[in-house]
């Protein structure tokens, strides 16, 4: 079973209990993401590391060409 048969089964038994709706499958992901992303600002804050760009320095070491 998918998440669609899964979302299908629980709406159907939402109206037949006069329950409210589950929300749509995906409905709340930009949502959960965003919130991720902050939570991980915050901790970098705590920890005295710059708020932004560690993904991007992190990048910019990883695939920058070594010099001799």
């Amino acid at each position: 079973m998918n998440v669609t048969h899964q979302y299908l089964f629980d709406t159907y038994r939402a109206a037949r209990l006069g329950e409210p709706m589950p929300p749509a499958p995906g409905a709340h992901d930009v949502a959960v993401l965003r919130s991720v992303r902050d939570r991980r600002r915050f901790e970098r804050v705590l920890a005295g590391r710059p708020a932004r760009g560690g993904l991007g320095a992190a990048l910019r070491r990883r695939l920058r060409p070594r010099t001799p």
